[in-house]
């Protein structure tokens, strides 16, 4: 009878978080209808969720999905951060 509170503080965190994420995603998207936020921001920050979605689906653990997800987001940074030089470095050479 010690930990009677243990589950049920648990619990409500979990109901808490969950909460939370509802109200961020109709924030999201009330912010779209209105067009306050292009589509395209909702896009780019919704590619972490989709890919954890698809690779738990194809790995045989959702621990595996999270760690390649953020390899593959650290790719991802990696490459938009060359890109982005390469582009600044054009349009110092060349503007």
């Amino acid at each position: 009878m010690s930990n009677v509170i243990l589950p049920i503080s648990m619990w409500a965190a979990i109901g808490l978080a969950a909460l939370s994420i509802l109200v961020i995603g109709i924030s999201g998207l009330r912010g779209v209808w209105y067009g306050k936020v292009q589509p395209l921001t909702i896009a780019v920050i919704s590619i972490p969720g989709i890919l954890v979605l698809i690779f738990g689906f194809i790995m045989p653990s959702w621990a595996q999905a999270g760690i390649y997800t953020l390899v593959v987001m650290f790719g991802l940074v990696v490459l938009a951060m060359i890109a982005t030089g390469l582009r600044q470095l054009y349009a110092g050479a060349f503007g």
